[in-house]
C-alpha cells in the first residue's frame, strides 16, 4: 500500500477519535473509543509503519543527530511514521485533557479550544488546558494527577 493512502487512512481514523471526544465528551464510553479503538489502532499502524520504514534500503537517517532525523525524513514512509506518531500521542493528550476536565468538572465549553489546539498544535493545547486548570483550580499540579 502507497504511503499516501495509509496518511488518509490514519487521519480518517484520527478525525473520528477527535469527533467522538468532542461529541461524547465525558462519558465513560469516550475513554474506550477512543483508547481502545482509536489510539490502539494509530499505535498498531505505527509499529507496522515503522518497521516498513526502518526496512527501507533508502533510509539511511537515524535519531543520533539533527541531520539524521533530517535525513530520515526525507523518506516518505519515516515521514509517514512521524505523522502517524504525531496523530496517536496528540489523541492521548486529548484523551487526558477530556478525563481529566470531568473528573475537575470543567465546563466542556471551555475544554474544546483546548482539544481544538491539541489537534492541530499539540502541546500549545496542552498547555492550555494547563492554563485553564490553573484559573479553575488552585493547585493545578495537585489536579492534574
Amino acid at each position: 500500500m502507497e504511503p499516501t493512502v495509509i496518511f488518509k487512512i490514519a487521519n480518517g481514523i484520527a478525525m473520528i477519535g477527535w469527533i467522538v471526544m468532542a461529541v461524547l465528551h465525558h462519558r465513560p464510553l469516550t475513554y474506550k473509543i477512543i483508547f481502545n479503538g482509536i489510539v490502539l489502532l494509530l499505535c498498531m499502524l505505527y509499529a507496522s509503519v515503522i518497521v516498513w520504514s526502518f526496512t527501507d534500503p533508502q533510509n539511511g537517517g537515524n535519531f543520533s543527530s539533527l541531520e539524521g532525523v533530517m535525513t530520515l525524513f526525507k523518506n516518505p514512509k519515516a515521514v509517514l511514521a512521524g505523522w502517524v506518531h504525531y496523530l496517536a500521542f496528540d489523541m492521548m493528550v486529548g484523551l487526558f485533557i477530556v478525563h481529566n476536565s470531568a473528573k475537575n468538572e470543567i465546563s466542556r465549553w471551555l475544554v474544546m479550544p483546548c482539544l481544538f489546539f491539541n489537534f492541530m498544535f499539540g502541546p500549545v493545547g496542552l498547555l492550555l488546558y494547563y492554563i485553564l486548570l490553573s484559573v479553575k483550580k488552585r493547585n493545578p499540579v495537585a489536579d492534574i494527577f
